[in-house]
């Protein structure tokens, strides 16, 4: 629970929502979750831990290659992370809206000194009406490029903040039943707490952007449900994705706690 009795949502943009499943960024995207923020703003407070920077990065630069793919990728997260910023900040600006930069690497939670620093920033910061932007420290750490995409960091954030809710936006309409992916009409899972059922049901899958697939979200939700946090993975390609959900009126996965 936040200030005033708002309660603390954190939520997580992956790549292919960002891109709409594009080669590039989508504005409108970033606009539709101003809107959102903006509308829930009132009831809710935010902390965004977002993807993006080397999908940005890509739209106007070609690097040559070294012979390492990884540092290449970093490269790129360095050269795109202003400008995802930037698109952050004038589509917020624009409704009144704050936002702020966070970068962090998942050492930075081993340490109980940062662990503490890491809170206490980000929480001076939301009780100034800030709302923290946080991605991956591509330039020192490669976990996240190699496997997360960022749903590992979005985790171990939430349950630091101690937050209310963890919203995972992907691409997909939540956790899909094996059974209905083998018959070709897929079926969300809408509820469940049981950790290991969604583990036996999901395909990993790597997309044209993203690097989590499914099995790093029912992970990261693992950590939240630990910490006791509700997840909710939820199709962000949707306008107002974040408002349907809390009305019940899309389809989604919703991982409670034990």
């Amino acid at each position: 629970m936040g200030k005033l009795g708002k309660k603390r949502i954190l939520l997580k943009i992956g790549s292919n929502v960002l891109t709409k499943e594009t080669n590039h960024i989508s504005r409108g995207k970033i606009e539709d979750i101003a809107c959102q923020i903006a509308d829930l703003k009132d009831d809710y407070e935010f902390v965004i831990v977002t993807s993006g920077a080397i999908a940005v990065a890509k739209q106007f630069v070609q690097l040559e290659s070294n012979g390492k793919e990884i540092n290449v990728k970093q490269a790129l997260a360095s050269i795109g992370q202003p400008h995802l910023m930037r698109i952050y900040q004038e589509s917020f600006r624009e409704l009144g809206l704050l936002a702020s930069q966070c970068l962090l690497s998942y050492s930075d939670f081993k340490k109980e000194e940062s662990r503490t620093n890491i809170k206490n920033t980000i929480d001076v910061l939301v009780e100034n009406s800030y709302i923290p932007i946080i991605n991956e420290n591509d330039t020192v750490a490669t976990d996240e490029i190699k496997f997360g995409d960022n749903d590992k960091l979005s985790a171990l954030t939430a349950a630091l903040l101690n937050v209310d809710l963890l919203i995972i936006a992907t691409n997909t309409n939540g956790i899909y039943s094996k059974e209905s992916i083998a018959a070709e009409n897929v079926k969300t899972i809408k509820q469940t707490n049981d950790i290991q059922l969604l583990r036996d049901q999901i395909q990993a899958s790597v997309s044209l952007h993203g690097t989590g697939g499914m099995s790093t979200k029912i992970e990261a939700s693992e950590i939240a449900q630990n910490a006791k946090i509700e997840t909710w993975i939820v199709n962000g390609l949707n306008d107002n994705f974040i408002v349907n959900a809390m009305h019940n009126k899309s389809e989604f996965t919703k991982i409670t706690v034990k």
